[in-house]
Formats: C-alpha cells, sequence, structure tokens
C-alpha cells in the first residue's frame, strides 16, 4: 500500500500545494507502507496523528467534523487535539450536526459544544460553505468526516465547498482519510451536470469506490471547485488498510444509517426517496427495508413512527407493505430490482416518482427506462461507457492497493 506526501511538507513542516496527483511541479516522496500482516489494525487518518501533529502545531485550528470524527480509542478528534494542546478555535458541522442528532435535511443552527465550549458553525442549510467572517482568526482547517461512497451522501459535497472557502481564502486544508465501507464498488449512472445538486455536485456515478481523501484529491485534480481554483491540499492517509478490507464503521455516520447492512444497501435503496416508497426512515431497520400503502399485500409490513432521525418519517402511521433485505448477503453493485419491483407493482404508476428522484439519480433517463419497462440488465449496460471514462480519471487519485 502506498500513499503520497508532499517531501517539503515532511522536511520543512510547512503546507505545498501536492493537491494535484498530476502537477509535475510538485516534489512527492513514494512512501512504502506495504501491509506485511493483513491482521494488523486498520488505523484511519485521526489515528496517524504523528504524520498531521506538525501541521497543527502552534496554529489556530478549526476542525470540520461531527460524531464520526473518532480515533481508536474512542476519543472525538476535537478532544484529543485539545489534549494535547492544540489551539482549536472552532468547530463546523455538516448535515446532522456536530453530533449527528438531526433529521437529514433538518436545518442546523450555530451553536457551541456544550462540552468544549467551542463555538459550533452549521454548514447546511443556507450556509454550506463557510464565509470569510467565518474562517477569520483560523490559520489551518481540518477535515475528518466518514464517508460512505455513495453520490447522494453529503459529506463529500462538504468537502467541495470547504476546499473551494479555503481555496478562496487561503488556507490550508489537512484531510484525515478514513476507509470507504464500500470498498472499491463503482457503479450506477454518471450526474449530468444539469442536474448538480447539494446531493450530487461532481459528474461521477452513484457509487466511486473512493475514500474521502482520494475524492478530495479528485476534485483538486480535476478543478472542480469554482473557476478551476486548487487548495492547498494534505491528506493523512490510512494505514494497515487496502480497499478490499472489510471495514466496520466504529460509529453510525448518520442517524438513519445504523449498521453495516444500511451502509451497504444505502446507495439502492436511498433511491427509494425519489419515490413514494419509504426506505424505512421511522423504524429501526432503515435502508434496510422498503414498502409503502401502495404496494401489494404481502407477509412483511412495518408502520412508520417519529423516531430518532426521522421526525416525520414517509407513511406516518400508515401499514406498509415490501420487503425485509436485513439478511440478505451484501450487495456487490447499485442494485435495481427493487426499485423496478416496486414501480411495476405499485397500484398507480403516475404517482411512484417525484421530483427528487432525479436528484438522486443525476439523470432523467434512469425514471424512463423503468417507466418504459427497460430490463435491468440493458439500463446497466446505458452506464458502461461512462463508467469506463470515470474509472480512468479514479486511476490518477487512489492512494490504497
Amino acid at each position: 500500500m502506498k500513499y503520497l506526501l508532499s517531501s517539503c511538507l515532511l522536511l520543512l513542516g510547512c503546507l505545498s500545494c501536492g493537491s494535484n496527483v498530476k502537477n509535475k511541479d510538485t516534489r512527492e516522496k513514494i512512501i512504502d507502507t506495504t501491509v506485511e500482516n493483513r491482521t494488523l489494525t486498520i488505523k484511519t487518518g485521526a489515528d496517524n496523528y504523528d504524520a498531521y501533529f506538525s501541521f497543527l502545531k502552534d496554529k489556530k485550528v478549526g476542525i470540520v467534523t461531527n460524531q464520526t470524527g473518532i480515533l481508536s480509542t474512542k476519543t472525538h478528534l476535537v478532544d484529543f487535539l485539545l489534549e494535547q494542546h492544540i489551539s482549536v478555535q472552532k468547530i463546523y458541522a455538516p448535515e446532522h450536526g456536530f453530533r449527528g442528532t438531526a433529521d437529514a435535511g433538518e436545518l442546523i443552527k450555530d451553536g457551541k459544544d456544550t462540552k468544549t465550549g467551542l463555538p459550533i458553525i452549521s454548514l447546511y442549510g443556507n450556509n454550506k460553505k463557510p464565509k470569510p467572517e467565518q474562517l477569520a482568526g483560523i490559520d489551518v482547517l481540518v477535515f475528518d468526516l466518514q464517508d460512505v461512497g455513495a453520490r447522494f451522501y453529503t459529506y463529500i459535497s462538504t468537502l467541495h465547498y470547504i476546499m473551494e472557502a479555503c481555496a478562496e481564502n487561503n488556507l490550508p486544508l489537512i484531510l484525515l482519510d478514513r476507509p470507504n465501507p464500500n470498498g472499491g464498488i463503482v457503479d450506477g449512472p454518471i450526474l449530468e451536470k444539469e442536474f448538480t445538486s447539494f446531493v450530487g455536485m461532481h459528474s461521477i456515478p452513484t457509487l466511486h469506490g473512493m475514500t474521502i481523501g482520494e475524492y478530495a484529491h479528485m476534485i483538486n485534480g480535476e478543478k472542480w471547485l469554482k473557476n478551476g481554483m486548487q487548495c492547498t491540499l494534505t491528506v493523512i492517509p490510512c494505514l494497515n488498510y487496502q480497499r478490499e478490507m472489510t471495514y466496520s464503521l466504529p460509529i453510525k455516520p448518520s442517524p438513519n444509517l445504523p449498521n453495516d447492512q444500511a451502509i451497504n444497501l444505502y446507495a439502492s435503496l436511498c433511491l427509494f426517496e425519489g419515490t413514494n416508497v419509504s426506505s424505512g426512515r421511522g423504524t429501526e431497520k432503515q435502508f434496510q427495508i422498503y414498502g409503502s400503502p401502495f404496494l401489494p399485500k404481502s407477509d412483511f409490513s412495518f408502520t412508520p413512527v417519529p423516531n430518532f432521525g426521522a421526525k416525520e418519517p414517509m407513511h406516518k402511521d400508515q401499514l406498509c407493505y415490501g420487503e425485509d433485505l436485513t439478511t440478505i448477503p451484501k450487495a456487490q453493485q447499485l442494485e435495481l430490482k427493487w426499485l423496478i419491483k416496486a414501480y411495476q407493482t405499485t397500484s398507480d404508476k403516475s404517482k411512484f416518482f417525484n421530483d427528487f428522484f432525479t436528484k438522486l439519480a443525476g439523470t432523467k433517463k434512469l425514471q424512463q427506462q423503468i417507466e418504459a419497462e427497460i430490463s435491468e440488465s440493458e439500463i446497466r449496460k446505458s452506464w458502461e461507457n461512462g463508467l469506463v471514462v470515470f474509472k480512468e480519471i479514479r486511476k490518477k487519485y487512489l492512494i490504497y492497493k
């Protein structure tokens, strides 16, 4: 396993523009970290603290993080850095908030962390990119969020805006990498630019098969930031990690992804969020079941009720029929079979899709294909050329085998 770190960062303790992997002017040192023993414990970028302490010493630090920013000791990154006498000034929180308790799409307000007293700036709602005044007094930003490898999981959208803010305000960004729990799965339709939104900002497939650190390199290298800007980026890699390894998240990345099965099925079942079918919000099996009052009666049913992470779930207090996927084998691709089955058996096809579906799919074609009853295999063939092109681009930014 190899990763890239700018030699000038290591030798001089300063931050260089090592973020563009294609930049021939950037001096890079290849450090061999080949895994000799597959039983070694995976260390996240946050646990690889010897690689980033020097960048934070004597600096005023802002941290973009949430409940997933923990070390193997179960200590939160913010608390750990304060214990190490790092001068943390502000916390920047994405969707779901700093402690990860808010519903998807819920407005998060600025506030103060009750444990540390640090100010918390919300990066959701109308303030997705920190303003210059919100970055005032910060020398360096640290980014530590656990991604799940899906285009519409909004932490990579937050990453885009953080990188853009860093580029605009001449702030270096230190990204602490974490494994992608969906490994190297690359699948799904490529987002078409006219359907760009906060749930899909770049022309990538539904499942991108990269860690968030690799993805940051791609954002910079492909010049996806506004006006082709690039930020000064340093990715602190995971240690003892290879892409095919199984990685179970130590903490829920968001309120409605409670376990490994939900995380694996998330990309496939999230497409139901653009339909009149529930993906299990308002139950204890979020993104592991699906159903609606409009599907045929079956042996499996559930009734969504308000709960942690879903104050107003779809079909609240209504009996929904569908399927329980909690024990099926791990998906190795973006699965369309449940979506197609639900559409074909719903009581009124004209009411099945809503406007959000196109944003999630990143294209109008998928809905049109399903409505035209094109087979799943034919739909998948329509993605092939786009996936080939994406995989070639992706190769340039991979850190891990």
